[in-house]
This record gives C-alpha cells, sequence and structure tokens, in this order.
C-alpha cells in the first residue's frame, strides 16, 4: 500500500479533492507517468477501504453490496447502515399520509430529512416532496448506481444549505460497455409483497474513443401487503391501559385489549335523549352499543381490515450519461434521469359524525314549514320518539356517528414524474489546473386522486330531508322523501339514509361523494462551475485549493381541490401551498501539506439567499499519519441550513396528530395541583367532570384531535456545530486485508427550526407555568354531542426558530478479506453507539431525550459476510437494531401523581432485534449469473407497538419505518451479461 505523503503531486491532489467531496469523473494524469486521477478517488479504487482517505467520516456502499443485497428501492439498503435514522417516509410508514405516499426518504444521523442531503454524481438532485428538500430514491435506479458514499458530519461548506447532518452522494455508472439484462422476482411467505423488477444497460463507445454513452431502461413493481395479512395487525387493538403506579408492576404499564373496535361502524350509532341506539348484523335497530365483544357480538367497526402496511408502487425508470471529448484537454458530458412512479395507499372508510357538519354537534330530524311539522322519513320509530330538543329550536334532533363503508374505502392514487438533465465541460486548464461547469434543470410533479371522501355541505342537505306532504317541490308527488332546502333541490340534491347497513343509495352516493385531487410541480435550476489546482510548493508539498461558485432558483406549488383546501369534504383543510427562492454561493477549499505525514484542510462557503440573507459555513480538518497503517482524523465544521419553502409559506394546513396526552384526563373535582387548576378553569372540561365524577374521553375523542400547522416568512437559518475524530487502522503487517475505522461525532444545532411539538403545548397550558401556551388549544363546548365535552377540539403549532437538536455518538467500521481456502472471504462490520440525543422545543426549555428510544437505539450494526469460490458466491447479512424505551414524554403522562416524577431509564421498552439476509449467486456462464436469498431469514415478528402508544405506526401495530412488518420474504433473479 502506497503512503499518502510519498504520492505524487497529481494524485495528492486528487485526493484533496475526492476528500473535500468534489466528485468529479476528470481521467487526466497530472503528469507524465503517473496513474490517472480517475483511480485514486475518495471511495478508494486502488486503496482498499475509501475511510482510510478521509480528513471526514466517509462510507462506502460499492455496486457490488448493491447487487447481492437484491434490493429494488435504495432506501432498503441504506436503512441496514447503523448511521442513518428512521426514515421521515417510506413505503411502509406513509399510508396515512395525505400525500407523498410511498416516496422514499433517508435521515442521517437521526437529525431529520430536511438535514441529510443528497446528491447525485456529486451535484444536488430534484426533490420529490413539494416544500422540501427531500429527495424520493424510488427515482435513482439501484442497477444503475456503481457506489454510495456516505458522508457523516457537517458538509455545508461543500455542498451549501441541508447537509447539516452529512452527504449521501449516489454515484453513477459510467463506464459500461456491453449491454446487460436483469430479471427479479419475489414474494413474502405469507404469498403477497410480490415483487418483480426488469432493467436493461447499455453502453458503447465510438471508434477513436472520443464519445462515451450509457443508457438504462428498469421497471419494478412492488406489491401491497394488508393488515389484515399479520396477525399482528389483523384486528384493531389498544394499549392506552394503565396502573396508577407502575413502580409496583415493573414492566406493566401497558394492558393490550384486542379486539377493540372503531365506535364509528357502518351501521352507525345513534343517540337520541339519553338512549343510544345502533343496529345488528341483521339490520334490526337496538339500544346500546359494544365495541369489545363483552355482551356478545361487537357492534364496533375492525378498522384493520381495511389498513394497509406495505404501500403498492410501480415505477419506470430512464437514466443516460454520455460525454464526448472535444480535444485532449476538454469534455462535453450530459446526464439524464426520468422516473415515472405510482403509488396506492388504501385505508379504512371515513368515520362519518354530526359534528363534522354542525357546529353543535345535533342532527334536526324536524322541521317546521307553513304551520306543519315535517318530519325526517329515514328515522326510526324509537330513535324518533326518544329524541328530545337539545340545542334549544323547539324540534327534535339527534346525534349519529357513521362508517361510509357505502362511499367505500378511502385512499389515493399518486402519479409522480421526475425529470432531471445536467450538462456540461469539464477538463484541464494546465499541468496542474483543471475545471467544471455545469447546468442542471430538474422537475417533479405529481397528480393524486383521492377517493373515500365526502362533501360535507351537500351532505347536510341530504340529511335534511323531509316527507314531502306539501309538494314542495311541485311534481305533484306528496308521498316521496325530498331535500328540504330549495336550492339544494335545483342541484339535485337526493336525500340520504344513514340508518343501517347499506342504507346509502347510489343516487345518494352520487350526490356526496367528493373526490379530491391534489396537484404538486417542484423545479430546479442550477448553474455552477469549480476548479481546482495548485498554488505553490511547501517544504511537504504543494498546496492545492479548489474553489467555485453556484446560482440555484427553487420553486415548489402544491395545489388540493377547493373542497380540500377549504376542509369540506370530511378531510384535512390543506390550503395551496408556494414559494421560491433562489441562492447564490461561493466557496474556497484548501489543502496544506505541514508536514510530509500532517496535512491540513480547510474550507469556507458564502451564500446569499433571497430569503433570510447571507450565511457562512467552514470546516478546518487535520490528517494526520502517525506511522505506517495508523493515521488519525479531525474536523470541526459550521453548517448552516436555510428553511425551505413549507416551512417559510406554509399556510395553516390542517393535521390529525396521534399519541397525545391529555393533562385532564382523569381530574376531578377534588383533584390537587396547578394542572388540575388549570383544567377545571375550563367550562366544558368542569361540565364533563359535573356529568362522570372525573373528565372522561372517550375512543373518538382520543383519535378526533384536530389542529393546524403553520409556516413562517420570518424564520432564519439553523446553524449546526459538528465535531468528529477518529483513528483508522490498516495492519497491513499484522493482520492483511484488515482496515478498521473508529470515528466520533459530536453535532449540536442552535436555532434548529422547529414546529412546536404538541405535547410540550398541552404541558405548558396545564401547570406548566406558561398559559400563553393555551391560545393554540381549543376544547370543545359545554353542550358538544358524545358525551364529548371538554374534549380537544384543536392543537395548532407553528414553525420557528426556536429549538435545539443535539446527537453524539461514536461509529465504529472494519472490513477484511483474505484467501480461505479455494475461495475469497470478504466481512464488513458497521456498528453505531448513540451516545446522547436529545430536542428542546423551546428555550429555556428542558432536554427531550430520545437517544435509547424507539427509533433511535444506543447500539445498531450491521454485519456481512461474504465467500466467493469458482462461480459461486455466497452472502450474509446480519443487521442488529438494539433495545430501546418508549418516548419518555409519552410515559410520563401516564404516571399517577403520587409516583415519582419521570420514568428511570430503561423502565420499559422493547427487546434487541437481528435481521438476517442471505443471497447465493452462480455464474452458469461467463455470461449469466443466476441468483436468489432470503431477507429476514427467521420471519422475525415486528415488535408489538399497538395503537395509542408512541411509535406507532397506524395500521402496523409497530414502528414500521423502524422494524420489518413484512416479515420473511423470497426472491430470485438472472443477470446477462455480453
Amino acid at each position: 500500500m502506497k503512503n499518502y505523503s510519498k504520492l505524487s503531486t497529481g494524485i495528492k491532489l486528487a485526493l484533496c479533492a475526492a476528500s473535500l467531496g468534489a466528485y468529479s469523473g476528470l481521467s487526466y494524469a497530472a503528469e507524465e507517468g503517473v496513474e490517472e486521477v480517475e483511480r485514486i478517488q475518495v471511495t478508494g479504487s486502488r486503496i482498499r477501504s475509501a475511510e482510510a482517505m478521509s480528513a471526514s467520516p466517509i462510507q462506502v456502499l460499492d455496486g457490488a453490496s448493491i447487487d447481492k443485497s437484491g434490493t429494488l428501492n435504495l432506501q432498503d439498503l441504506l436503512m441496514e447502515n447503523p448511521t442513518f435514522g428512521t426514515p421521515a417516509i417510506s413505503r411502509t410508514n406513509s399510508n396515512f399520509s395525505t400525500s407523498s405516499g410511498g416516496v422514499a426518504t433517508v435521515d442521517l444521523r437521526n437529525l431529520g430529512t430536511a438535514r441529510t442531503l443528497v446528491l447525485v454524481n456529486g451535484r444536488r438532485y430534484v426533490s420529490g416532496v413539494p416544500g422540501s428538500s427531500a429527495v424520493d430514491l424510488n427515482t435513482i435506479p439501484a442497477q444503475f448506481v456503481e457506489r454510495v458514499e456516505i458522508m457523516t458530519g457537517g458538509a455545508s461548506s461543500v455542498y451549501g444549505s441541508d447537509a447539516v447532518a452529512g452527504v449521501v452522494n449516489f454515484v453513477l455508472k459510467d463506464d459500461f460497455e456491453g449491454i446487460e439484462f436483469e430479471g427479479q422476482y419475489g414474494e413474502s411467505a405469507e404469498g403477497d409483497n410480490t415483487e418483480k423488477q426488469f432493467s436493461v444497460t447499455t453502453g458503447t463507445t465510438t471508434s477513436d474513443g472520443a464519445g462515451q454513452v450509457m443508457f438504462h431502461l428498469g421497471y419494478s413493481d412492488q406489491g401491497a401487503v394488508y393488515s389484515r395479512d399479520r396477525d399482528i395487525s389483523a384486528v384493531d387493538q389498544i394499549s392506552a391501559i394503565y396502573f396508577n403506579d407502575p413502580y409496583e408492576n415493573p414492566g406493566s404499564i401497558f394492558e393490550y385489549v384486542r379486539p377493540y373496535y372503531s365506535s364509528f361502524s357502518p351501521q352507525g350509532r345513534f343517540d337520541a335523549g339519553d338512549t343510544r341506539f345502533t343496529f345488528d348484523e341483521n339490520n334490526n335497530l337496538k339500544e346500546g352499543f359494544d365495541t369489545n365483544g363483552d355482551n356478545g357480538p361487537a357492534d364496533g367497526f375492525n378498522r384493520s381490515g381495511r389498513r394497509t402496511i406495505a404501500i403498492p408502487t410501480e415505477r419506470y425508470l430512464f437514466a443516460s450519461n454520455g460525454s464526448y471529448e472535444l480535444d485532449d484537454n476538454h469534455k462535453f458530458f450530459y446526464e439524464a434521469t426520468y422516473a415515472a412512479t405510482t403509488s396506492v395507499t388504501e385505508l379504512e372508510p371515513f368515520p362519518f359524525a354530526s359534528d363534522d357538519i354542525y357546529s353543535n354537534g345535533r342532527v334536526p330530524i324536524e322541521f317546521m314549514r307553513n304551520g306543519e311539522l315535517l318530519r325526517n322519513p329515514y328515522v326510526p320509530d324509537a330513535i324518533y320518539n326518544s329524541a328530545t330538543d337539545t340545542d334549544g329550536d323547539g324540534m327534535r334532533d339527534i346525534f349519529f356517528a357513521k362508517r361510509l363503508a357505502d362511499i367505500g374505502n378511502r385512499g389515493y392514487q399518486a402519479d409522480r414524474d421526475t425529470f432531471r438533465f445536467t450538462t456540461g465541460f469539464e477538463g484541464q486548464i494546465s499541468d496542474n489546473w483543471y475545471y467544471d461547469a455545469y447546468y442542471i434543470y430538474g422537475k417533479t410533479k405529481e397528480n393524486q386522486v383521492s377517493n373515500g371522501l365526502v362533501n360535507v355541505q351537500n351532505f347536510r342537505y341530504a340529511l335534511e330531508a323531509v316527507t314531502d306532504t306539501q309538494d314542495l317541490d311541485g311534481d305533484g308527488i306528496t308521498d316521496e322523501a325530498i331535500c328540504l332546502d330549495e336550492t339544494a333541490r335545483g342541484f339535485g340534491c337526493t336525500p340520504i339514509n344513514v340508518f343501517g347497513f347499506n342504507s346509502i343509495t347510489s343516487d345518494a352516493f352520487d350526490y356526496v361523494k367528493a373526490p379530491s385531487m391534489l396537484s404538486t410541480r417542484v423545479e430546479q435550476e442550477i448553474i455552477g462551475a469549480n476548479f481546482t489546482g495548485e498554488l505553490f510548493e511547501l517544504p511537504a508539498g504543494y498546496v492545492g485549493v479548489a474553489f467555485g461558485a453556484e446560482y440555484r432558483e427553487e420553486f415548489s406549488r402544491s395545489e388540493f381541490d377547493a373542497l380540500q383546501q377549504a376542509g369540506l369534504n370530511a378531510g384535512n383543510a390543506i390550503p395551496a401551498t408556494e414559494g421560491e427562492f433562489d441562492v447564490t454561493e461561493y466557496y474556497v477549499e484548501a489543502n496544506v501539506p505541514v508536514l510530509d505525514s500532517l496535512s491540513l484542510k480547510a474550507a469556507v462557503r458564502l451564500s446569499d439567499y433571497s430569503t433570510v440573507g447571507n450565511t457562512e459555513s467552514w470546516n478546518v480538518g487535520l490528517d494526520w499519519t502517525v506511522v505506517d497503517g495508523v493515521r488519525v482524523r479531525a474536523t470541526r465544521a459550521r453548517s448552516t441550513r436555510a428553511p425551505n419553502i413549507d416551512e417559510l409559506y406554509s399556510p395553516p394546513s390542517q393535521t390529525f396528530p396521534s399519541d397525545l396526552i391529555d393533562p385532564c384526563n382523569g381530574v376531578t373535582a377534588s383533584s390537587s395541583g396547578a394542572a388540575a387548576d388549570a383544567c377545571r378553569a375550563d367550562a366544558g372540561v368542569a361540565a364533563n367532570i359535573a356529568e362522570n365524577g372525573e373528565f372522561t374521553l372517550n375512543q373518538s375523542d382520543i383519535q378526533g384531535i384536530s389542529g393546524f400547522n403553520r409556516g413562517n416568512t420570518e424564520l432564519t437559518e439553523e446553524v449546526g456545530d459538528s465535531f468528529t475524530v477518529g483513528i483508522v487502522l490498516t495492519p497491513e503487517n499484522i493482520i492483511s486485508g484488515l482496515d478498521i475505522t473508529i470515528d466520533y461525532f459530536d453535532i449540536e444545532i442552535e436555532d434548529a427550526i422547529v414546529s412546536t411539538p404538541r405535547q410540550f403545548i398541552l404541558d405548558q397550558c396545564y401547570g406548566g407555568g406558561d398559559t400563553s401556551f393555551c391560545d393554540f388549544i381549543t376544547r370543545r363546548p359545554t353542550n358538544a354531542g358524545n358525551n364529548s365535552a371538554g374534549s380537544i377540539e384543536f392543537i395548532d403549532s407553528g414553525q420557528s426558530n426556536s429549538g435545539g437538536t443535539a446527537t453524539e455518538g461514536v461509529d465504529l467500521t472494519a472490513t477484511y478479506s483474505t484467501d480461505l481456502g479455494p475461495g475469497m472471504f470478504k466481512s464488513r462490520l458497521a456498528y453505531t453507539y448513540l451516545i446522547d440525543g436529545y430536542d428542546i422545543p423551546l428555550p429555556g426549555a428542558d432536554k427531550d431525550n430520545w437517544a435509547g428510544e424507539i427509533g433511535y437505539s444506543e447500539h445498531k450494526a450491521n454485519w456481512t459476510f461474504g465467500y466467493d469460490v469458482d462461480d459461486f458466491s455466497f452472502n450474509w447479512s446480519m443487521t442488529y437494531i438494539g433495545a430501546a424505551d418508549f418516548d419518555d414524554q409519552f410515559l410520563a403522562g401516564l404516571v399517577s401523581d403520587s409516583a415519582p416524577d419521570g420514568l428511570p431509564a430503561g423502565y420499559i421498552g422493547i427487546g434487541s432485534e437481528v435481521y438476517h439476509d442471505i443471497q447465493l449467486s452462480y455464474y452458469i456462464t461467463e455470461q449469466y449469473e443466476l441468483y436468489g436469498g432470503v431477507d429476514n431469514l427467521l420471519d422475525n415478528e415486528a415488535p408489538r407497538i399497538l395503537t395509542g402508544i408512541s411509535g406507532n405506526d397506524t395500521g402496523t401495530e409497530t414502528d414500521a419505518g423502524t422494524y420489518d412488518p413484512i416479515g420473511q420474504r423470497f426472491y430470485v433473479g438472472i443477470r446477462a451479461k455480453f
């Protein structure tokens, strides 16, 4: 192995540029007789370990590892690397999202998708999520990727905004000759999650060698997995019941209740006076309503029978790149990518109730017209006779709640198109100076059609039906049911019957249905140039520099139809969001050889945003070869992230948060303490206590909390300070083939852009000492239907530079390869120990520690073993996710006042998981390779994190972004190369 200090001038310069992340496909030699620069890269083509050649921690996933994984989506493979946290959006945790379902994002260091910068060939890539910088990995073809470089720690000085946690750089193949076909099929042990993919890659070079071009066409189809097809999620259940003193029952806070069906049933439930009614399975009216089946068959609805664990996703991919040498020193290049993706979400029919239509939650069932009392003809006599006047207008009214199964399941089909084109020139200016200049245009557009929603205004008109004894519509018929409102009749109003199973006619369905439309557009334009070269020579070598400039424009628009924007289709009220910004940036980097064995690296970037003004990022690093085989590296960096379009410009958009604990729950008239006093001060809460003896919430109260998120045009950039220090061991003379890196990292972000957590708002309002937070909370009034007085209706939140977040830990990577018997043995270990991680919601607030909680395990690792002999290859991968605790903030809300404050770390949680994946491949001939594998070999069932517990992904009964909710999966495939 060559010693870094003895490499030629040209190679030193190449290493400098590579370690600073400026990927280039240059293949010019710095001086005659020196190996081409392209052969010495940060990822290491001539050096066994990429980690051993950078002052910043970098891990590399090569093309062979991608092939051996059998993955159709690069997100699935990256999630095995312990430096990544749970993705914000994946195929298994986005079924309930109002948009972007099935998108695949990545999150380095658990610091959020917005703080992870995704690049392709070292340059920015257009976002796949409107209003953000999040790249959809569905649009990057795995079979066209040469390697993936994962650079952790602040990198804004090199790449610009968003690289606070680090960079994920996908380097595409560019020197392929011939043609390669690949086909693969797979499915789970349960017969679902079918996966099909076909691709062809071809490349050629002109006869004079000056031109080169490659093309890739790919198709993949990942099938659905439904909640009903996994035992853990097949039946609605809940785990929010707890013991008053958990310290007397270690590990037994939660009591699982199964079944625990929804009180919104397809046959409906109806409150008339003091009596509740529903219908049995034979559509006979009966009194009472039972969600658990304690007194016979349950009347509730099993939502899990209609939910989806894994969203079906279909993709068509095209990618191409090429170059042409204009002369010996300059060449033209281009890159092109197009992806068409379709994903389909499906969930249970909409739970609809009176309070979705009427502010007081009461449906009138009789009306006075022309001195005659008219009655809704669909109301059964028993319900009509029990009904009373609850709102003081002299007319009887009722409350109803009904699962709109007659309307159909909710869900949407999203069709996304992503196009990106890059073109430019690169070359050699002189013996020691190189350049590249480029232009990038990227665009993502999405069209989404949602079903299962209703027009609330039309539903109200259709509900207010009467028997037309007065011939109000003038058709001569006096025994028919008509809509009472004359204007609504003119627009085709059809009366609707909500009483019982399958009661809504097709005509009424057509009148009230309201498919929702979403149209989005994201555009990105970039122009930039980079220059690298040598300034002058010091005793230890030449001072290398890189400098350049870049101009970037970003635009995003997301617009639902008018009904959705106004919240009049029974769904979230989501107004249109539109915004844009531009930024001009300049940077300079330097590599100063202080000694033969010690170099100093530094970079600074100045940016001018149209939104936040001027920002500054920098880093300083040391790379010291202590002795042969032992290197020490350290980097100190300051990174910035400017707010994205959603954070700046999003208008109040409705959401339905989950896993919230109401501090008033269980409060009585005699409960003591500041929280109890604050709760009783609300009239609705006081009325609820008077009615029930203590403040009581029903299931629909718990699951019916809504609120609005808001952007903030006054946001400024957030600043992250990171420090990494590590040692690289390549003990060639002791153990040949072994490379080890150990890196400590510490990242702290000040003035973090956050949406104030809703649980924090609740805790501050009720007994936390800051009643100003109460302005964000709206509780239902004293006359709320369904005995819901005082329950939370809305909790709003907005973006601000008021938070802080930090993470600290240690990474260990080790690679080893050696001849073993007749073949070659290879192994790689990647391990991360998370020492600390926390968020600070607002200045002065206590830290919310998340290190060690679900999704943030302290210990994570991936260990792979491979053995190649002749035409056979075997690969075994183990992914370890350490034990984790439940969210301490969530648990604190369950602890009784008599228990000690808080819960000790490790008090209650879930155990560790180890997933095993194996693959075998065999070259039938030199051209044909047959392969197959098993993922989740031991068919591990995901840890039980049920509805009502923080960390649950609805419909999966686990944290589906962290753990595998699908189970054992098999695949086979074939590759043919010519």
